[in-house]
């Protein structure tokens, strides 16, 4: 018993049609790389967050000097959140590129990612060696 009918009869029915192989491949490593670029930007995000909570770890009547840890974690989160925003422009370029075949890769992300990280990672050097002394002192549990 058959409940839907089909509209095409025996004679009209068509091999499926399959894919070329190295273009579902190109794909997925295209998925793979964007949630690779997820990953980093999530990481990102959450490490600018430690950075503002890291304040908590003193005690509440230490001096709390001002700082300006929290403009590298804004920094951080900042650019996590324009990391996802260029993964994704980038994950439909490259898409489009690949159902062209006109795929050439880029150098400009790498530069521009490269140099992002540089500046978040000095910046991260210069946080935890201008930190005072005194202020962890308070911290370490003996």
């Amino acid at each position: 018993m058959q409940l839907f009918k089909s509209t095409k009869t025996e004679g009209d029915a068509e091999p499926p049609r399959r894919l070329n192989p190295n273009r579902v491949r190109d794909h997925l490593a295209n998925e793979r790389t964007y949630l690779a670029w997820m990953r980093s930007a999530i990481a990102l995000m959450g490490f600018g967050v430690l950075i503002v909570r890291l304040r908590i770890l003193r005690p509440p009547l230490a001096p709390q000097p001002p700082g300006n840890g929290w403009k590298l974690g804004l920094a951080f989160s900042a650019a996590g959140l324009l990391m996802v925003l260029l993964s994704a422009q980038h994950y439909f370029t490259v898409r489009r590129d690949i159902e062209e075949d006109t795929y050439a890769p880029p150098d400009r992300w790498v530069i521009l990612s490269t140099l992002v990280i540089v500046i978040l990672g000095a910046g991260v050097i210069y946080y935890v060696f201008t930190i005072p002394l005194e202020s962890l002192g308070s911290v370490i549990v003996e």
